[in-house]
């Protein structure tokens, strides 16, 4: 293993070495967005280009990972890889530095890849949720992904933090699905991926942050181990200002289009949300028990 931002010669060795790169580290957490804003640049934006420069130099195909969040505040009902407009916030509002990043680099590898002959796809996930993708420890500081940040509360009997009444739309996608397409795109059959640009989501799968809660709620009052765990405590309404700090601002909805990967690698998603929801939940709680970390509490 070795540390993107220390140990450089040993990155351009191993991409020296490798047929394709997919560089998978950055800071994808929205409260990182507005707490430290310069680390995500540094992070996100620069060390990546330094790696997508290096996949110019040796000749290397590189599987970038974009994000839906690119599309920012798009008020299309689909977002469409190849014609839907990137709409940001003003720049007082921090939270739209990691799309920016992220959208920056998709036009400097699209760039490379006309005027340099670069091999690329890049890839974009929409609200990947199931087992190992973070922590509960992760969660406590605010780092995780929205559904193990519920899960948390669940765990240790606090209210569930509806931000700005849990109204906002996503469309959550299960992690096997992800990653079947996504080894797809390294597949790359007959090349239909190169210079292209797919959207990783279940567009079946839209929820209100309030829906996920509810649904969480309901698996988990019925979970065979739920008698370890303190009783349910609640929602609770949170502004997304006290949250998240001055710098954030929220986006409605945002609901992909697969077209892209249903005519480039022949994909389509499998797994309903409530099948992701059991799994992921299921997961944390046993996860919670074996730690030691979370105290369990037997009900009568």
């Amino acid at each position: 293993e070795g540390d993107i931002s220390i140990h450089r010669e040993w990155i351009e060795y191993h991409i020296r070495k490798c047929d394709i790169i997919i560089p998978l580290v950055a800071i994808a957490t929205p409260i990182e967005y507005t707490r430290n804003p310069l680390r995500v640049f540094e992070l996100d934006f620069e060390e990546n280009l330094r790696v997508v420069r290096y996949c110019v130099k040796y000749g290397k195909r590189i599987i970038f990972p974009s994000t839906s969040e690119v599309y920012g505040m798009c008020d299309e009902e689909n977002f469409d890889e190849d014609h839907s407009r990137l709409i940001l916030g003003p720049i007082r509002m921090q939270r739209w530095i990691y799309s920016c990043c992220k959208q920056l680099l998709d036009r400097v590898i699209w760039a490379y890849g006309q005027q340099q002959a670069l091999k690329f796809t890049l890839f974009r996930p929409f609200n990947w949720v199931g087992p190992r993708l973070d922590s509960l420890t992760s969660a406590r500081i605010g780092s995780s992904r929205a559904i193990t940040q519920l899960i948390l509360n669940l765990v240790e009997g606090t209210p569930i933090q509806l931000i700005d009444s849990g109204n906002q739309k996503r469309c959550f996608t299960d992690v096997s699905d992800g990653v079947e397409c996504l080894y797809r795109i390294i597949e790359n059959r007959k090349k239909a991926c190169d210079g292209q640009i797919i959207n990783i989501g279940n567009p079946e799968n839209e929820a209100s942050i309030r829906q996920l809660a509810e649904l969480l709620v309901k698996e988990f009052e019925r979970h065979p181990l739920r008698s370890k765990f303190p009783p349910f405590a609640g929602f609770r309404e949170v502004e997304s200002r006290s949250y998240y700090g001055e710098g954030y601002q929220d986006v409605e909805h945002r609901k992909p289009s697969i077209r892209n990967a249903g005519r480039l690698v022949g994909w389509k998603p499998a797994i309903g949300l409530e099948q992701s929801v059991r799994e992921t939940l299921d997961f944390f709680l046993r996860e919670a028990l074996r730690s030691g970390e979370f105290e369990a509490c037997e009900q009568a």
